[in-house]
């Protein structure tokens, strides 16, 4: 993490918290899913910021940005990732985004496309409506309200124990950005969603759909996607959840860094 700064922008009347590795390269935009931050990227934008100017900002809601009482659908999210766009003056970025940052990519995307230079959705949350209100109606919530009566030791004891196999450093930074979460943020869990398929379909640039095979998104869904646009290409990672980046980090490394020298 050495030269990297952090700061804070204001966009739509609220503030975003980013950190970024700097330098004079193409901008590579990551945005988190829900109940994470920014700097939960840092293995990724570690093995990449050789090659790229990584912007990694927390979502309203998350880590230090704002956490105003409402105003969390995807529509803000995806306003949020354009406004900071033109006030940073990045030139046509890349974007990836996982989960709710995936479908946040994809709303962003076709909102202002001259904006952006490629895309990567991992596992977004493309959900059908039935699924939406199942979510939007479950315990989610209410296992979030007793997670942030929780001490951060308390948490972090509990991940270790829940994913032996993930070092103390991404455990510690998950657990941090668990407890940084408002519970307003919960608001983008209101059905319905964006329509993922029309979103797509409109998509105008090189665009990379990962998915595991225990994810939100199947196999049938991505061959689905890619009749509905020639520019999206998908990639299956084995043995990996919703959280492939963690799951299998090598591999999702691999695939993310051949998408973006290709393009």
């Amino acid at each position: 993490m050495t030269g990297w700064s952090t700061s804070y922008c204001e966009v739509n009347n609220i503030i975003i918290h980013y950190t970024r590795t700097g330098g004079d390269k193409p901008p590579l935009i990551l945005l988190h899913g829900l109940m994470t931050s920014g700097l939960c990227w840092i293995d990724l934008a570690t093995a990449l910021e050789k090659d790229y100017d990584i912007i990694m900002p927390d979502a309203r809601g998350h880590g230090e940005s704002s956490k105003s009482g409402h105003g969390y659908l995807y529509e803000h999210h995806a306003n949020d990732i354009i406004g900071l766009i033109e006030s940073l003056k990045l030139s046509p970025a890349n974007l990836l985004g996982h989960s709710m940052g995936g479908m946040t990519v994809a709303l962003a995307s076709t909102y202002k496309p001259t904006l952006f230079r490629s895309v990567v959705l991992a596992d977004p949350t493309f959900l059908t409506l039935e699924v939406q209100h199942q979510v939007y109606k479950s315990d989610v919530i209410d296992q979030h309200r007793k997670v942030l009566a929780m001490s951060l030791d308390e948490l972090i004891s509990s991940a270790q124990i829940r994913y032996p196999n993930r070092s103390k450093r991404t455990i510690e930074t998950f657990a941090k950005a668990r407890l940084q979460t408002s519970i307003h943020a919960f608001e983008v869990l209101t059905p319905p969603n964006p329509d993922f398929r029309e979103l797509v379909r409109n998509i105008t640039v090189p665009c990379l759909l990962l998915f595991g095979d225990r994810g939100i998104i199947s196999s049938a869904v991505a061959n689905e996607l890619k009749d509905l646009n020639s520019l999206l290409e998908s990639k299956q990672i084995f043995n990996a959840g919703h959280s492939l980046h963690l799951d299998q980090p090598d591999c999702f490394l691999s695939e993310v860094r051949s998408f973006l020298q290709s393009i």
